[in-house]
């Protein structure tokens, strides 16, 4: 691969970036419909990326300077970290092939995980999500927070970059299964043993979609302000979320004025509004009651 040449025609140099399948890119200005297409098919090889043959994970451990391999656990946070150091560099790839630049957050809180920007300064929102599999249910998944820099948008509250800057906020959902793995952690490998230590996941399911297409009309977990995702592994893939016909407008409106007990309770307003889509509608329907009889 050649990446960065100087290609010389009559007058000033042009930059381009070459690849060896043999296109050539120069740097585009893309919207948000472009770069989900670009996204998705770039996602579609990293199962490939990350399985052996037989679909257990790559990863086997970690090795020390005196080649040491020490297995690692299938806590979800350790796994989550580790797939995306792995990916991280090929997306920095990929933006490099469309004529895009990276950059990640400058606090390990921030949101979000990636920020892809054009010629232009157009950004496009990217956070990795994962979560383990059974059947054709996930665990769970959360989605950020419906608080802070979701409602302030005009505000860098735990980001760089105002929410409303982004074109798009999309999510590289990234599922596996647990495997069924005898007590690797009490034994320290060799590199040559490598073939004897049984991978914590496996049989990887990636997708992309955009956050309001996968979202739920729930909260992550528990008392959090956080956006639940959808379960249905089929759904995930396809973006089938509950908001998915209604359109975007209608996630935003939705989790913007959505408030947990707590929050409800020290913002004066007694109880929420509401906790469905159901009582979403019910609560609009009251709005529309009280805006009717203004408009009269």
């Amino acid at each position: 691969m050649v990446s960065g040449d100087i290609i010389r025609t009559e007058g000033e140099p042009k930059i381009f970036v070459i690849f060896a399948f043999g296109m050539i890119h120069d740097r585009l200005v893309m919207d948000k419909d472009t770069f989900l297409s670009l996204l998705s098919v770039e996602v579609a090889d990293y199962k490939a990326l990350l399985e052996t043959q037989q679909s257990d994970w790559v990863v086997k451990g970690f090795i020390d300077i005196d080649k040491n391999v020490y297995t690692i656990t299938n806590d979800t946070k350790v796994v989550s970290k580790i797939i995306e150091i792995i990916l991280i560099p090929k997306l920095q790839l990929f933006a490099i092939k469309n004529g895009l630049s990276l950059e990640l957050p400058t606090a390990q809180n921030y949101y979000p995980d990636l920020t892809f920007k054009d010629k232009e300064g157009n950004l496009f929102a990217v956070d990795f999500k994962s979560s383990y599999y059974e059947n054709k249910k996930i665990n769970g998944l959360t989605l950020g927070s419906y608080w802070g820099y979701f409602r302030n948008r005009n505000q860098c509250k735990n980001t760089n970059y105002p929410y409303y800057a982004y074109q798009c906020h999309l999510v590289i959902g990234m599922l596996y299964r647990q495997s069924v793995v005898d007590d690797n952690k009490k034994t320290v490998y060799g590199i040559e043993e490598l073939a004897q230590i049984h991978s914590v996941i496996e049989k990887f399911i990636f997708f992309v979609q955009p956050k309001w297409k996968i979202a739920s009309d729930r909260p992550g977990s528990g008392n959090t302000r956080n956006i639940g995702g959808i379960l249905e592994i089929e759904k995930l893939i396809n973006g089938e979320g509950p908001f998915a016909p209604l359109g975007e407008e209608v996630f935003d409106h939705y989790w913007i004025n959505f408030y947990n007990a707590s929050d409800a309770r020290n913002a004066g307003i007694g109880k929420p509004h509401y906790h469905n889509l159901h009582t979403y509608q019910d609560y609009l329907n009251k709005q529309k009651t009280i805006l009717d009889k203004i408009t009269k």
